[in-house]
């Protein structure tokens, strides 16, 4: 199968902290375009791998930038050996084969780069080949999932409305303390009360958000702590170089978070 190695060949771990799983479900069973939206590193794309092992969907995810093309995500002519062949880009190969094609970070793309996936994401689900003058109808089980922080949103970094307005969406947010440590504690190979006190440095360093911090500690950033502590770093110095160092360089943030750190430990 052209899709093989995009499957997933063993669970994602994902812990759900609501109706997400279900609310995903239901708009597969439709095919429905879906956005999912929420902060740096709270689990987006872990989710939307946990979901197509779910359902058994070959996942194709391409991590969106400013330098990507159109051409990037369709497909190219290539200069061989045997001459001048097509190739097909991952939107395409996820459109003929029918996988869950996944574009983390949407919104550093182009814009005139995410046009291309409009006719996918109506009533026609098609992607038109301009190159080859071909329009790829969609598998039935091919879905298109994007996902983005809003917190990144400006006047030049945005999604358009007409492009928003297309899909249905899923709200993220970092989870609940208590869902939080067990999945620090998971991941990182950490007892629980070692965890419940990583979360805690994250939640006070969210309390700083707008107050010099644009973000607080990602979920991400606390496994990234977790795990320095399973090898054997200790508590503070683990969390100075996962959480304190990556977030800021002001040394005013720097002296406060570290003084959280020094409260929770």
């Amino acid at each position: 199968m052209a899709l093989q190695t995009y499957r997933l060949d063993r669970e994602p771990y994902y812990c759900p902290t609501g109706d997400e799983i279900a609310l995903f479900e239901a708009a597969h069973a439709d095919r429905m375009p879906v956005m999912l939206k929420g902060p740096t590193g709270c689990g987006k794309t872990r989710f939307i791998e946990h979901m197509a092992w779910r359902l058994g969907r070959p996942l194709v995810t391409v991590a969106c930038n400013e330098d990507l093309t159109a051409s990037d995500l369709v497909g190219r002519y290539l200069l061989e050996a045997e001459g001048t062949v097509w190739q097909d880009g991952p939107l395409t190969l996820a459109v003929r084969h029918g996988a869950i094609c996944y574009l983390d970070e949407i919104v550093e793309a182009r814009a005139d780069t995410t046009v291309v996936i409009h006719p996918l994401t109506d009533e026609r689900r098609a992607l038109p080949l301009d190159k080859r003058n071909e329009l790829v109808a969609a598998h039935p089980d091919f879905q298109l999932v994007v996902a983005y922080n809003p917190g990144y949103q400006s006047v030049v970094k945005d999604l358009k409305e007409s492009t928003k307005q297309r899909f249905a969406a899923l709200e993220f947010g970092y989870p609940a303390t208590g869902i939080e440590a067990d999945i620090v504690a998971h991941e990182a190979g950490i007892g629980p009360e070692l965890a419940r006190q990583v979360v805690a440095v994250g939640e006070r360093s969210r309390n700083l958000r707008g107050r010099g911090l644009e973000e607080g500690a990602s979920t991400r950033m606390l496994i990234h702590a977790g795990r320095l502590i399973a090898r054997g770093v200790a508590p503070e110095a683990a969390c100075r170089m996962a959480i304190v160092l990556p977030l800021t360089d002001d040394p005013d943030l720097r002296d406060a978070l570290a003084a959280a750190v020094g409260a929770c430990f």
